[in-house]
């Protein structure tokens, strides 16, 4: 049966509708068993592992994977292969968090005993509260649902979104308790645009051409190191020491300016104090005040001495921003 594109982007809605109303009711219930939990995992001396089967697997992967990612040391366990040797990887001192929407999935019920045992506490993620997953943990965090956006009422969709936003919300939490900052979260992120950001300095943009003349250079040897520069510009030096920059537009003003310009020196025309960063400093720092002062390059300095250029189109290029 075919659909016209206005009914299918209503079925859209009605989803997303269904499930933002589940994440309603989720933040409305949530209690001190959730700061419970969070304190408990903080706590922790060992790892939190996080168990799961079918959907809600998926669900624990991912949550794995940003607790990790934010300071907590979790491992995952796949509920159907722990009781085939995976068990191992439960440490007296883990947390055990068992996700699991109906609470009584028999893989999960089959090694209950030896969650409870092996580790140090046991944790709740479930949708049936009287379930005996609920039964046996320590704590219990409600993750149910009054109906999924599946149109059968069956395929999890709701189910598995209020798990995954109850795991952000641990998430969250753990990092405040932890103090987690940026720098921190550098650590574990060192590749791709989001490393860069939060790691790359300015050290690692500097231009291959350094543009330099001295105080007393002519003009045409200004002319020259400007034009030779691919940033239009070069910077006036003495002992390594940064006197000024002059950029084309300088020139382009002496040129309106004065008629003979044969006497000229590089000290005459130079725009003085000129906005400079730290070769160590953070690139996207530098992008700040690029972006701050309108201009397209910065004098880049380290301890003082004059170290090189810095652009704009490089750090956009890199993903800087």
């Amino acid at each position: 049966m075919a659909l016209s594109a206005e009914k299918l982007v209503n079925i859209g809605r009605e989803a997303i509708r269904t499930e933002i109303g589940e994440l309603q009711r989720l933040e409305m219930r949530l209690d001190a068993h959730f700061a419970q939990a969070a304190e408990c995992i903080a706590a922790c001396s060992g790892r939190l592992v996080v168990v799961g089967i079918g959907k809600s697997a998926h669900v624990g992967r991912k949550i794995v994977a940003t607790l990790n990612s934010t300071g907590t040391k979790s491992q995952f366990l796949h509920a159907a292969e722990a009781i085939h040797g995976d068990l191992g990887v439960i440490d007296a001192q883990d947390v055990v968090l068992c996700i699991s929407h109906s609470g009584n999935s028999p893989e999960v019920v089959a090694i209950l005993p030896y969650l409870k045992q092996y580790g140090k506490q046991l944790i709740a993620m479930t949708g049936n509260l009287r379930s005996k997953l609920a039964e046996a943990a320590d704590i219990v965090l409600d993750s149910g649902i009054e109906k999924e956006a599946c149109p059968n009422n069956l395929a999890p969709t709701s189910s598995t979104t209020v798990q995954l936003a109850l795991g952000d919300a641990l998430a969250v939490a753990l990092m405040e308790l932890q103090r987690f900052q940026d720098t921190d979260f550098a650590k574990y992120h060192p590749g791709g645009q989001l490393g860069k950001n939060l790691t790359a300095t300015v050290a690692q943009f500097l231009s291959a051409t350094k543009p330099e003349v001295s105080p007393d250079a002519g003009i045409k040897e200004v002319i020259i190191s400007v034009s030779a520069s691919r940033h239009g510009v070069t910077v006036v030096c003495e002992n390594d020491k940064i006197k000024g920059v002059i950029t084309d537009g300088d020139l382009r003003r002496m040129l309106l300016r004065d008629d003979d310009f044969s006497q000229l020196r590089a000290c005459d025309i130079m725009s003085r104090q000129p906005k400079t960063v730290e070769a160590s400093s953070l690139a996207r720092d530098a992008m700040q005040l690029l972006k701050t002062y309108s201009i397209g390059q910065l004098v880049v300095v380290d301890h003082g001495s004059y170290a090189g250029i810095v652009d704009l189109h490089t750090l956009l290029s890199a993903g800087i921003g």
